[in-house]
């Protein structure tokens, strides 16, 4: 007879942030992120990481200081772990949501049909690269119809903030293993600004004169930021 009162007792006590994770939980179960501020889309995926604390402030330190949600996602680990409130194991929880995602728009281009491949690629070459701080170059692999072949995205080269050195014998060269037919190509410009060098106005043409030495199509050279990009073709440079 003594333990109703203690039991109620102890839930009592019970940290007030335990009823609104599960009512955070609920909201998405029912409709997505759909009416969710930023603050509470952090807040709910900070829960996976940190179980036994509320979330809210590491929530809200995470929008004072990279200023959006997106801005978040974007962040380098590094600087993650450095967010009052967040630490080690969640600065990673939020940094493999955006390389999941990632994963997932490169699958779904993989199945997407030969007409949507090169407008798939820009979405997910936005989110893969878009935001990186340093220059990277990768090329997508395509078969006869334009769809992207299986794992068909590879990285060919990592440089500085401004740089990256690119091989057009090794562009080829992956695409004969492949089998491939076609290539998109892609690179980012950490300033935000998407417009093409003369540098890449130069290397885009020793690839295309490159693959045709193989019958190998370059159907676009994108540039690509967090928020925009060039096409060559669509420019008329290619």
């Amino acid at each position: 007879m003594t333990m109703q009162p203690q039991t109620k007792a102890r839930a009592g006590n019970r940290p007030h942030y335990h009823g609104h994770r599960k009512r955070l939980r609920e909201r998405f179960l029912k409709a997505g992120f759909a009416g969710f501020a930023e603050h509470e889309v952090l807040e709910l995926l900070l829960t996976l990481a940190i179980p036994r604390r509320d979330t809210k402030p590491a929530a809200k330190a995470l929008l004072a200081r990279f200023g959006t949600l997106r801005g978040a996602l974007d962040a380098p680990i590094e600087e993650l772990r450095t967010v009052a409130g967040v630490g080690e194991v969640a600065a990673t929880s939020l940094a493999m949501v955006q390389g999941v995602a990632a994963v997932y728009l490169q699958q779904a281009t993989e199945q997407a049909e030969p007409s949507q491949t090169t407008e798939r690629l820009l979405d997910f070459w936005r989110l893969r690269i878009g935001s990186l701080m340093n220059e990277v170059f990768e090329v997508a692999f395509l078969d006869t119809a334009h769809r992207l072949l299986p794992n068909g995205v590879q990285r060919m080269q990592e440089g500085t903030v401004d740089r990256a050195a690119v091989y057009p014998r090794r562009i080829v060269e992956g695409a004969l293993r492949r089998s491939a037919a076609a290539l998109v190509l892609a690179h980012n410009h950490p300033s935000g600004n998407v417009n093409p060098s003369d540098r890449d106005k130069l290397i885009t043409r020793a690839i295309v004169l490159a693959a045709d030495t193989v019958e190998l199509r370059v159907l676009d050279h994108v540039i690509v930021s967090s928020t925009t990009t060039f096409s060559f073709r669509n420019a008329g440079l290619l």
